[in-house]
């Protein structure tokens, strides 16, 4: 019997963190010891409060059922997040939809909006979801280029009219990944009046919302006028909380992107665990004292690594936001992939190729900040004895 992929998942490559994860292994069975800054998983624990939650709610036994969607408590606490955080009002009832986790909601969407000729612009380098999301949906893919030189901020009037006649969603993500720049309100604007001119579906992605670094401002692309009109974000708890493995988030925005979006999801999930909804209720909406003990803390583990690897040699671009360092590989090495993993095997440090995240992404790698300051400090001594034997 000969059991064939369908054609979707043809066109679906090995995803860069399993091979990562291989080699990772080859080096661990070789006696190596292996620091990764490779996958975005927070180390740091959830708040305490948010812990208890969800061990009180874990011990009673009547709390194991079905839960379909999410509990009114839920919404209504995303809605709070956002007016205490952010300023801006959202209806609870048809504003927000929780989601098993931002990466599960971007592929749902795709699902549920793209048909088969329709085009989405997503940014290049991006976070491998956006483009696989609409490949899995039968879309077309058109990248828009994020290059320093345009402050990572895609070019708009650039896109071809006859794409922008055949676009039905863009995606954006400020502050991004893997790329970290961050988007001005000037620049919002500029995606919301472009989207109701070619009648766009904007989606944001807000997932490092509060790992913003050096006070610089934090901007919804909701916060603008006219957002909730074209657009939709997605936010998880998972960077914010540290609630990663929980695996729950949320979208907000236009109601009517809301609404398919959950019409879609209705007949695939039976919704999240009832004591992990509730925990996420306590994470929303009380004691965020915790995001500036999360900010001082990334930005030590990033100013230990930046400064390491300048002393070894390698001088790399400030972070100015979430949990990741996007930087130009060193001279002589012309292969983002070919420096990653001659790293992992010669010097025990796993960092992602930035080839993996987009054309545009060849010549960087991601290195994610997710480890203890002695770690990194380590990884940065490490990779710089290997730049000197190369």
């Amino acid at each position: 019997m000969v059991i064939a992929a369908s054609k979707k998942t043809q066109k679906l490559a090995t995803s860069i963190f399993t091979e990562l994860a291989d080699k990772k292994r080859e080096a661990l069975k070789k006696g190596m010891d292996v620091i990764d800054l490779s996958v975005g998983s927070p180390d740091l624990p959830p708040p305490p409060h948010v812990i208890d939650t969800l061990i009180s709610y874990c011990k009673d036994t009547t709390k194991y059922g079905y839960t379909l969607k999410g509990i009114d408590e839920f919404n209504e606490a995303v809605s709070y997040f956002y007016k205490q955080r952010y300023g801006i009002d959202v209806n609870p009832s048809k504003e927000v939809l929780q989601l098993m986790g931002s990466q599960d909601g971007l592929s749902h969407l795709a699902m549920s909006i793209i048909d088969p000729g329709d085009y989405v612009l997503v940014p290049d380098p991006g976070y491998p979801i956006y483009e696989h999301s609409v490949m899995i949906a039968g879309g077309s893919i058109y990248p828009m280029p994020l290059v320093e030189e345009n402050h990572y901020l895609p070019q708009l009037h650039e896109i071809p009219l006859e794409v922008l006649r055949k676009t039905k969603m863009m995606i954006i993500s400020y502050p991004g990944n893997p790329v970290t720049a961050l988007a001005s309100k000037e620049f919002f604007e500029e995606v919301v009046e472009f989207a109701k001119k070619y009648n766009i579906l904007v989606v944001h992605d807000f997932a490092y919302s509060e790992l913003i670094f050096d006070d610089n401002p934090q901007i919804s692309f909701l916060s603008v006028e006219g957002a909730n009109e074209v657009g939709i974000e997605f936010n998880s708890l998972s960077k914010t909380f540290n609630m990663a493995g929980c695996r729950i988030g949320y979208v907000v925005g236009n109601a009517d992107a809301i609404n398919i979006l959950a019409t879609f999801k209705s007949n695939i999930d039976y919704g999240i665990f009832y004591p992990i909804q509730m925990a996420a209720v306590s994470a929303l909406t009380t004691d965020y004292s915790l995001f500036q003990e999360q900010v001082r803390e990334y930005e030590n583990r990033r100013n230990i690594l930046i400064s390491g690897l300048a002393q070894g040699g390698w001088e790399v671009a400030n972070s100015p936001a979430t949990m990741f360092i996007w930087a130009k590989i060193p001279c002589g090495w012309t292969s983002s992939r070919q420096f990653a993993f001659e790293l992992i095997e010669q010097a025990g440090v796993v960092v992602v190729p930035g080839a993996a995240f987009g054309k545009q992404g060849e010549g960087y790698v991601r290195m994610a900040i997710v480890q203890s300051s002695e770690n990194l400090a380590k990884a940065a001594e490490r990779i710089g004895e290997f730049l000197r034997k190369h």
